[in-house]
């Protein structure tokens, strides 16, 4: 017997009302098509994937052979559903040395990479109808206030803030929220936060539940996704909201992991670390799901944490590498506004993105088509210069103003200059 207050559903309907509005990864399906092609034999310099070709960018040799000891010795059961006390300690300990920030043990939960963190964060403070407010472009956050039934609030970012948020825009938002999502360096732009627009948006949460607590009224919490924080380019500094307002540890939950700094997407370890109560939440969520990383992989973290020297080594030689193709697609780029064809970029900060403005929006192509839309560019692109790219779209942007994600984790030097070649021809052959 249906209740009264069901909403119909369509006769026959076998998913949730949840499961049928769920949109699938846009960025998936761009790479279905490219692989398609690259299939029937076409070779494409693919900068859509944000991952790590493992003949590009290898793991570190510590973390490979702590897995392999950790599985020599045994350590394959089930692990404890917060994370092995080693692995936990030893964030703890990283955090304090690096970032100067003092998170207990019992504060740090340890999933099966970042992700599971991220929807647990939302799962532990976000009730279906409250509101979440995010910047666009940003990574998913659509989707999990959509896993909530949560109101998303997205507060459109433009390149004269680096498409990062500001106070100004966040301040009139903030009252009745519940959550504010925040990464840095940010997927999909590659630009980070600076000191001050950060201590500006935690201030004013910290003034919005200073006014909540007299009235009683549940906290705001600010989700800070880290996960590039290593990865940053030379003279870029890192900054916490706990670090620039210590107030704002009793409000932020903060995600990090080794799937981007260390190259091991496929391992599968992240970590929280957030207020203890908060956590404990998280950790009785996740559980229930299974959402542990591996055991081994656990042990091998803790190891790579605790040895800095070892940390360093590999994140020069990382950089080094992301650093030369961010550098080379920007000069590329800029090479290119300089001839006067319609593209421009802004100058890499971190992670592994360049953000590229391709705007040859009312011109002809060689057979005729005129574009107008970033799917029409995009697709221009993959079949004249044989590049694929993903545009804003598949990060919340609604407009079609021409900002596409360039990823460099998983191609070579030598492809990049090959394909820059290409679309300085595509862009050039246009009318």
């Amino acid at each position: 017997m249906r209740s009264s207050d069901s909403k119909p559903r369509p006769e026959g309907a076998r998913v949730s009302t949840m499961a049928a509005g769920l949109v699938g990864s846009e960025i998936l399906a761009i790479a279905a098509d490219v692989r398609e092609r690259v299939a029937n034999g076409t070779s494409i310099c693919n900068l859509t994937v944000g991952d790590f070709s493992p003949k590009q960018f290898k793991v570190p040799t510590q973390l490979r052979e702590g897995i392999a000891a950790a599985l020599s010795a045994g350590q394959t059961n089930y692990p404890p559903s917060s994370g092995i006390p080693e692995l936990r300690e030893a964030v703890s300990r990283l955090f304090a040395r690096r970032l100067g920030l003092h998170y207990p043990a019992r504060s740090v939960l340890v999933a099966g990479g970042a992700r599971p963190l991220i929807y647990g964060t939302y799962r532990a403070v976000v009730d279906p109808g409250d509101r979440v407010v995010y910047p666009v472009p940003s990574w998913n956050n659509n989707h999990y206030t959509h896993l909530l039934g949560a109101d998303g609030v997205p507060i459109s970012c433009g390149p004269q803030t680096r498409f990062l948020p500001t106070r100004e825009a966040l301040s009139r938002v903030l009252p009745g929220a519940r959550l504010v999502c925040i990464n840095s360096p940010l997927n999909p732009t590659g630009t980070a936060i600076d000191a001050d627009a950060l201590q500006g948006i935690c201030e004013a949460i910290v003034a919005e539940n200073e006014a909540r607590r007299s009235s009683g009224q549940r906290p705001l919490y600010l989700l800070y996704d880290q996960v590039y924080w290593m990865l940053r380019m030379p003279g870029v500094e890192h900054v916490t909201p706990p670090g620039l307002v210590p107030k704002m540890a009793e409000y932020t939950i903060v995600i990090d992991g080794i799937s981007k700094a260390f190259a091991a997407t496929g391992v599968r370890v992240g970590w929280a670390a957030g207020p203890a109560d908060i956590i404990e939440r998280m950790a009785a969520i996740l559980g229930h799901v299974g959402a542990w990383a591996p055991r081994p992989a656990q042990h091998a973290t803790a190891a790579l944490l605790d040895d800095d020297e070892g940390q360093q080594q590999f994140l020069d030689a990382i950089m080094e590498g992301l650093g030369e193709r961010l550098g080379r697609l920007h000069r590329a780029v800029s090479a290119m506004t300089e001839q006067g064809l319609p593209v421009e970029a802004i100058p890499p900060m971190g992670a592994i993105y360049l953000t590229v403005r391709v705007h040859p929006f009312g011109r002809r192509t060689p057979d005729g088509k005129t574009l107008t839309t970033n799917e029409d560019v995009r697709r221009y692109l993959l079949d004249a210069a044989r590049v694929a790219i993903v545009p804003f779209q598949a990060f919340g942007v609604t407009g079609d103003e021409g900002w596409f994600r360039l990823s460099v984790g998983a191609v070579g030097v030598d492809e990049i200059d090959e394909a820059m070649g290409r679309v300085q021809q595509a862009l050039s052959a246009l009318q």
